[in-house]
């Protein structure tokens, strides 16, 4: 499918595609978010594993009134459950109701499953919350220079672990870390609500995530990640509460997500300058699609800041996106190093952006003084295409590095309306090379026009990663208990 270039009534059009594309999104959300089909004591479900073994947190002592915590539950549960794990693997079903737990750690051939009902309430007692050192690719905190409290679903050297539910909720209770952060009163960083490390076949899929003290979903150091039919919500005035962000991972597929949040929608990551460059690893072969957004403050996908390790190999389709502040963003800096290459984006529907393509060679948060200011990052082979934006501020503002300029850019199929109250300079360019073609308004200088015979120019790979061919599994759990 091709956008076209020009139509009668564009913005109109334009409004009345967003608007059914959101509510038709919604509806497929439902629809997956409720692939567990209750029939009685028995549900079935998608995943990459099925199980031999399970349980419910009740027959661990669990009690879902809100106010008791559950951590000794899940830990008891998920110890006992991991007998299983050269055995069929195992289950552990949390059933309706409100389950109060701080930080719990996953095993391996292990799935955590969320009943429509059920709602993991994150802890409001930091002693709750295990201290852990700094990521080896950021050499410190990124709210403190310390460690970091370990996330509320955490897991380390795993392989095949599966988080999912009938769209249950995790509400990570956000505000006291907020509060916290904004006031200075963090020794160590904020934790996340899911993340993984140094993992492999990992499935995150049908939940809703709200209200996250920082990022919502990590996976670090990792490989063979499905993320998909993820709701994440997130006031839009809160720090840090990215929605998903594969950091120094292979393999990965996003799709079928809704997320509104105070910071980037999707961020990219691979580690933070010295400490990145040493570690190095980048994250490639990355599936983005069918995502829609809201974040005004933020991207729907930032690629950086931290990606001393690399990024590569990044393939986006079908995003939608209202009162976000760009599309997508680059963010890198003298002292990086590392790489963001080999970029491709189509189908982008957009509605209330201040610029729809962004990159920025002068993000300056550094780790430490310790970069070395002679590590350039390589940013080259950026694609994008078919694009409709209405009510935009500003086209595009693209700032390479002196002497390090950013390359092999090419935007083509491009409509771009502006806002009433626009810029009058619709492009910044400094420092970048490429082509256009089919681009309104007209690019800058330094993104000649090739014509419109070259409006396929920009490549999309037509060939398939590996995690697109992963394969779901139909499964079913009894409710002995029902």
């Amino acid at each position: 499918m091709e956008f076209s270039r020009r139509s009668p009534m564009r913005a109109q059009v334009i409004k009345v595609i967003s608007v059914f594309m959101v509510v038709a999104f919604l509806s497929q959300r439902g629809a997956e978010s409720r692939k567990a089909n209750f029939q009685g004591s028995m549900f079935e479900y998608t995943a990459i594993s099925c199980r031999a073994h399970s349980a419910s947190l009740t027959d661990f002592n669990g009690v879902g009134d809100g106010k008791t915590s559950n951590t000794k539950a899940f830990q008891a549960a998920i110890d006992n459950l991991s007998q299983h794990a050269s055995d069929g693997g195992a289950l552990l079903y949390v059933p309706p109701g409100k389950w109060l737990t701080g930080s719990f750690q996953l095993t391996s051939h292990f799935t955590l499953y969320l009943h429509q009902d059920a709602v993991l309430l994150a802890s409001q007692d930091m002693n709750e919350w295990p201290v852990l050192k700094p990521l080896p690719s950021y050499g410190r905190g990124r709210d403190a220079a310390g460690g970091r409290y370990a996330s509320l679903i955490f897991g380390t050297n795993l392989t095949d672990v599966i988080v999912t539910g009938a769209n249950g909720t995790i509400d990570g209770q956000g505000s006291m870390w907020w509060q916290k952060f904004h006031g200075g009163k963090l020794k160590y960083t904020r934790p996340y609500l899911i993340e993984l490390m140094f993992s492999d076949n990992i499935q995150i899929s049908n939940l809703t995530l709200l209200n996250s003290p920082s990022w919502n979903i990590h996976p670090v150091y990792s490989s063979n990640i499905v993320v998909q039919g993820i709701t994440i919500i997130a006031p839009v005035r809160s720090p840090n509460t990215d929605g998903i962000n594969p950091d120094s991972c292979t393999n990965i597929r996003i799709e079928d997500c809704y997320i509104v949040s105070g910071d980037d929608c999707v961020a990219v990551k691979s580690g933070w300058d010295e400490y990145g460059i040493q570690f190095g690893w980048p994250t490639k072969q990355l599936v983005i699609r069918r995502l829609t957004c809201i974040s005004p403050y933020s991207a729907v996908i930032a690629l950086g800041s931290e990606m001393s390790g690399g990024i590569e190999d990044v393939r986006a389709e079908d995003i939608v996106a209202f009162n976000t502040e760009s599309a997508v963003r680059i963010k890198t800096a003298v002292g990086r190093g590392g790489y963001v290459k080999d970029v491709y984006v189509k189908r982008l529907t957009l509605h209330t952006m201040k610029w729809v393509f962004l990159m920025n060679g002068n993000y300056k948060a550094h780790a430490d003084g310790h970069y070395d200011p002679n590590a350039l990052p390589e940013v080259k082979g950026i694609n994008y295409r078919d694009v409709v934006a209405e009510n935009v501020s500003m086209a595009a503002r693209l700032e390479g590095i002196s002497g390090d300029p950013f390359t092999g850019i090419c935007i083509s199929n491009v409509t771009i309306n502006v806002a009433a109250k626009s810029k009058k300079v619709q492009w910044m360019c400094n420092d970048v090379a490429g082509i256009t073609s089919g681009v309104s308004p007209p690019p800058c200088g330094s993104l000649p026009d090739q014509g419109p015979e070259k409006i396929g120019a920009c490549d999309f790979p037509a060939d398939s990663l590996a995690i697109d061919r992963v394969n779901f599994k139909k499964c079913s759990y009894t409710i002995t208990n029902a």
